[in-house]
């Protein structure tokens, strides 16, 4: 009884014990994967998502992030990190998870070489490592993965020969195999004993393969999607190769160098090699030397074809008509060829076509108007060819056109203001061709224009209508080279994403708008060969966008900085411009400025600080309390000259009555200094005296005339000062006090200054309301600028300042 109960507890042990190590990670092999999965971690220098954060003792290693086990748990089958953002290098430790059957650790940020211990992975059935920073060569030990399924080394950095092992290793289970990006080179190692029977997918793109396609890849007939293209491959079109696929969906052959049978001149046999593949999609041969014409067995393809791209190669003659059966297209790319003849209305039966590209060859004749009955048209370039007539009206209908390219032709005739229906329009460019008449308003008014206008080069003429400021979003504009006349619109800074604006070689007139300068991302500006006028706007030098400007040829004048975005321009950015000067290289200085500009100031307080003003403007005196009432209605416009004043004594003096004899009916006074009501047939009044000497004190203080370039759009000195009352002077009265300061005038005094300069902004607003009613008499002006010097008087330094510039206006 005591030995069958030592027997019992003894096969217990036992039991625990195998349970133990079976269920536990205290086997064998669970315990190898774990330690090679913990080296692999060590080589991580950069975790960024903590995708390895759960790898702790505490955790078991089936549980871990990215860690398989099979079904019992014993042993490491799949380890997929895929897009986790790891850096570090690839152990050679992971080869000891023998079992392993999925390694996944594409998309990461691996470097160094491929570890060539991976090759004993003898069970792995994918294998991915694509998109990493991966070098060197691939090993040669790959070809010992005979279970092999799935191969992805693409987007890395690998060199070297492709292992021929790697296709001829007596594996018949390969089916994906992608070794694109890389810069592999030699040949395709694949000869004619091999056989990759079940291979569906070869991606071989953008290497530096060289020589022909082998002839053994026809033995891969259940190829789906062959991919070749950007390599250095030679040789014929491989007619017999693909012949033999009738599975193929997929074909890219681009950006090679071959040619076409019978001597690069008969496409026909390759055509004719595809019309079995029933559901092919797809073929890409663009940038190669093939010659040849389109056959017309191009309409024998399976109808499931969606895109065909025959771009950048030798092909000439016309475009079949019979195309048209491919129904099903959606994309046509028979750009940069020698094609000739006119474009077959057929093509616009194929009604799924959602790109057309038809640009750079010779086509003639007119554009189809059938053109507009293709539903889903979304891009029409027919740019750099030979078409005439018209842009047809047909083209409203097409209301998902996004990029319409018709530059570079013979188009003549207007633009159909139905372009303006194109409400889903990003590109529009009719350059370099005949088009004549205005720029529709509705076309002008393209708010979808995302990418830009171009309608250089033709024969345009007219205004730039108002309409292209609500073009917010377009971010490049070219008008040059036409016929258009008027001046640039200031709405035109509305255009608030522009880039490149082009309007050069025109007859606009006019200033330059202050609001161009303005655009926050403008980059570079073309106004050249135009007949502009005035300053160039302060906000265009400011810019901290303009790289590239060019002014010249027009009639611009002023002082031209070398500071801010003129820092970089030469002579030739303004040349054409006789009355521009500045310290641009090659520009003629500017004459230096007699420093009177602080006098100025002294000249008008000390005249009417003195009786004899009181006797030129004889009205009664009022006390300051209502000019300060007035302050409350102001509205205003121009302005007069103080030589007025200064020489009325010195002619015979005239009635009231003589005056308005001599005046009526007239405008009386110089341009920007008459009074508003003067313009409305209004007799000449000692309230439009007080208006012109309110502009001219204005004008002293903002340095602006009244006639400057600012103020010819519907706006005036008044309106613009008054804009900015009162609480954002302090720009104005800062460039005040440095025009008018002079060299000996002491720092402490400009806190005075700045009082007096307010209140004559505030003087010469109430001067120049627009009502005569509201304004203040002459006497109450006097009666101000009085108590002004006065104020400045009670200093004993800037009276002494005040006589001064009295002295100095003597001496004039």
């Amino acid at each position: 009884m005591m030995g069958f109960s030592k027997f019992a507890k003894y096969i217990f042990l036992c039991l625990i014990t195998i349970l133990l190590v079976v269920s536990g990670e205290d086997n064998a092999p669970i315990l190898n994967d774990r330690a090679a999965l913990l080296s692999f971690r060590s080589n991580i220098v950069l975790d960024p998502e903590l995708a390895l954060e759960s790898w702790i003792p505490s955790v078991h290693v089936c549980n871990w992030s990215g860690v398989g086990c099979n079904g019992v748990k014993n042993r490491v089958v799949q380890l997929d990190l895929r897009a986790r953002s790891l850096r570090g290098t690839i152990s050679p430790s992971l080869s000891n998870i023998s079992s392993l059957l999925v390694l996944d650790l594409s998309e990461n940020f691996f470097y160094g070489h491929i570890p060539a211990e991976l090759g004993l992975l003898s069970e792995l059935k994918q294998l991915s490592l694509s998109s990493n920073l991966l070098g060197g060569k691939i090993p040669t030990e790959f070809g010992f993965l005979r279970q092999l399924e799935y191969l992805n080394l693409g987007s890395n950095r690998l060199v070297g020969e492709i292992p021929g092992t790697l296709f001829c290793n007596g594996s018949s289970f390969l089916e994906y195999l992608d070794l694109s990006n890389n810069s592999l080179g030699g040949e395709i190692p694949l000869k004619n004993q091999c056989e990759l029977s079940a291979l569906r997918f070869l991606l071989l793109w953008s290497n530096r393969l060289v020589g022909r396609i082998p002839r053994a890849l026809s033995n891969s007939s259940r190829l789906k999607w062959l991919d070749l293209e950007s390599n250095l491959l030679t040789g014929e079109l491989p007619s017999e190769i693909v012949h033999k696929m009738p599975l193929l969906q997929f074909l890219y052959l681009s950006y090679n160098d071959f040619v076409s049978h019978d001597g690069n001149t008969n496409l026909k046999p390759f055509f004719a090699s595809l019309v079995n593949s029933s559901n092919f999609q797809e073929l890409e041969l663009a940038g190669n030397n093939l010659g040849g014409e389109i056959p017309s067995i191009i309409g024998d393809l399976p109808t499931s074809l969606v895109q065909i791209h025959l771009d950048e190669n030798l092909i000439q003659g016309s475009i079949p008509p019979k195309i048209s059966s491919l129904f099903n297209l959606t994309l046509l790319n028979l750009s940069s060829n020698l094609l000739n003849g006119s474009i077959p209305p057929e093509l616009c039966r194929m009604g799924n076509l959602e790109r057309v590209y038809l640009s750079n060859n010779s086509l003639s004749g007119e554009i189809p108007s059938a053109f507009g009955d293709i539903p889903h048209l979304g891009l029409l370039d027919l740019s750099k060819n030979k078409l005439s007539g018209s842009i047809p009206d047909s083209f409203a209908n097409l209301s998902q056109l996004r990029r319409l390219l018709l530059y570079e032709n013979h188009l003549s005739g207007t633009i159909p203001p139905s372009l303006g229906k194109c409400i889903n329009l990003e590109i529009l460019d009719l350059s370099h061709n005949g088009i004549s008449g205005i720029i529709p308003s509705e076309v002008a008014g393209l708010r979808s224009l995302k990418l830009y206008l171009n309608l250089s080069s033709n024969h345009l003429h007219g205004p730039i209508p108002l309409e292209l400021s609500k073009m917010d979003m377009v971010l490049a504009i070219d008008l040059s080279s036409n016929n258009l006349s008027g001046t640039i619109p200031t709405q035109l800074g509305s255009c608030i994403a522009l880039e490149y604006l082009n309007i050069s070689g025109n007859f606009l007139a006019g200033p330059l708008p202050v609001s161009i300068g303005k655009l926050p991302y403008l980059q570079e500006l073309d106004v050249s060969s135009n007949q502009l006028i005035g300053e160039i706007p302060e906000s265009l030098q400011v810019s901290p966008t303009l790289k590239q400007l060019n002014f010249s040829f027009n009639n611009f004048s002023g002082n031209i900085s070398n500071a801010g975005a003129f820092s970089s321009l030469t002579i030739s950015s303004f040349v054409g411009n006789k009355g521009i000067c500045g310290l641009i290289d090659g520009m003629p200085k500017c004459p230096k400025k007699r420093a009177y500009h602080f006098v100025i100031l002294a000249i008008l307080l000390s005249l009417f600080a003195i009786p004899s003003a009181l006797c030129i403007f004889g009205y009664p005196l009022v006390r300051k309390s209502r000019i300060r009432r007035s302050m409350a209605i102001f509205s205003g416009e121009d302005l007069e000259d103080e030589e007025h004043e200064r020489k009325e004594l010195k002619y015979p003096r005239i009635s009231y009555r003589q005056l308005i004899e001599a005046t009526d009916g007239l405008l009386c006074g110089s341009v920007g200094y008459i009074a508003p009501e003067y313009g409305l047939g209004k007799r000449a009044s000692t309230q439009g005296d007080v208006y012109s000497f309110g502009i001219l004190l204005l004008e002293i203080i903002t340095g602006k005339r009244p006639t400057d370039a600012l103020f010819h759009q519907g706006s005036s000195l008044h309106e613009w000062v008054k804009s900015h009352y009162p609480y954002r002077l302090e720009p104005i009265v800062e460039q005040a006090l440095i025009r008018y300061a002079l060299p000996v005038t002491p720092v402490h005094h400009n806190k005075i200054w700045c009082d007096v300069i307010l209140e004559l902004i505030e003087l010469g607003l109430m001067c120049t309301q627009y009502s005569p009613l509201t304004r203040p008499s002459m006497l109450d002006v006097a009666n101000e600028m009085g108590l002004l010097k006065q104020c400045l008087s009670n200093d004993p330094s800037t009276s002494q300042m005040i006589e001064e510039a009295s002295l100095k206006v003597n001496g004039f």
